[in-house]
């Protein structure tokens, strides 16, 4: 397995591009931290890789239609799944946040 290929890379990936959509604030380990990958030196938060598919917990912004921002999410993610299915949970909802993410 080439090293692109091991978990924890596909969820470093993952996890950038999830944190790069507008509005999304941040990732979400998920009620019960099961969202998360293993990676030498602790964890992925907020991304679980699973054999065939990825689980990906996400805070939002208030304002716009969740089920929206998620289907944006799964396109955005999909190319990175390695042909996971990719499911997106919104964990938490943040009122008073403007959705642009300052540091990228």
């Amino acid at each position: 397995m080439r090293d692109d290929e091991l978990p924890e890379s596909i969820a470093r990936r993952v996890a950038d591009a999830a944190k790069g959509h507008p509005d999304v604030v941040d990732l979400s380990v998920g009620h019960f931290s099961t969202l998360a990958t293993p990676a030498p030196g602790g964890i992925v938060r907020g991304v679980a890789v699973r054999p065939a598919e990825i689980e990906v917990g996400v805070v939002v912004s208030y304002g716009r239609a969740l089920l929206e921002i998620a289907a944006e999410l799964r396109g955005r993610l999909a190319p990175l799944a390695g042909g996971r299915i990719v499911h997106v949970s919104v964990e938490d909802v943040v009122v008073g946040h403007s959705g642009a993410r300052s540091g990228g």
